[in-house]
């Protein structure tokens, strides 16, 4: 049985615990095949080009507001806004990889990370050379679902009437 992104179905195919898909991975970080190493090298190639496109239109959007003679500390504080959420969403970001986050926080946060998008897609760039952004997450709890799921389903050998006592 293969799903959407080709991949066999690991433990599906034997009524455990299924992977959890990834963004742009499915379920390839599993077995890391079928693709597995492009796929990585698009994601940090799309996300980095994707960050230098996003700068670029943000030096767009400054230098319009130089034309617009607004004053210094109009172009300051909107370079410092900037910079602060980009900072801040790329943590929330890169927290976001090893644990869930919290729904309510996160929004409460959904303007500050849609301001800081870059610091988002720097963080998605970094991760991914070294693995599917989110992948240790999502294996930590896959493994330990098949444990769990093993420890249900083993089977006890023999019969525990007829265990011997000791004396």
């Amino acid at each position: 049985m293969s799903d959407e992104t080709g991949t066999e179905g690991t433990a599906g195919s034997t009524g455990g615990p299924r992977p959890e898909p990834l963004r742009f991975f499915g379920t390839t970080w599993v077995n890391h095949d079928n693709g597995y190493t492009s796929r990585r090298v698009g994601v940090a190639a799309g996300s980095l080009v994707t960050a230098a496109a996003s700068c670029v239109v943000l030096r767009l959007a400054y230098q319009g507001l130089q034309l617009a003679d607004s004053g210094a500390f109009v172009a300051v504080l909107i370079v410092v806004m900037f910079a602060i959420c980009s900072a801040l969403a790329f943590r929330n970001t890169w927290d976001g990889f090893g644990k869930r986050p919290d729904p309510s926080r996160q929004a409460s946060l959904r303007g500050l990370l849609a301001i800081g998008f870059v610091g988002s897609l720097l963080a998605y760039f970094f991760r991914s050379l070294t693995e599917a952004p989110g992948e240790k997450l999502h294996r930590e709890e896959y493994e330990a679902a098949l444990t769990q799921h093993k420890n249900r389903t083993t089977r006890r050998t023999g019969n525990p009437s007829k265990k011997r006592r000791r004396s």
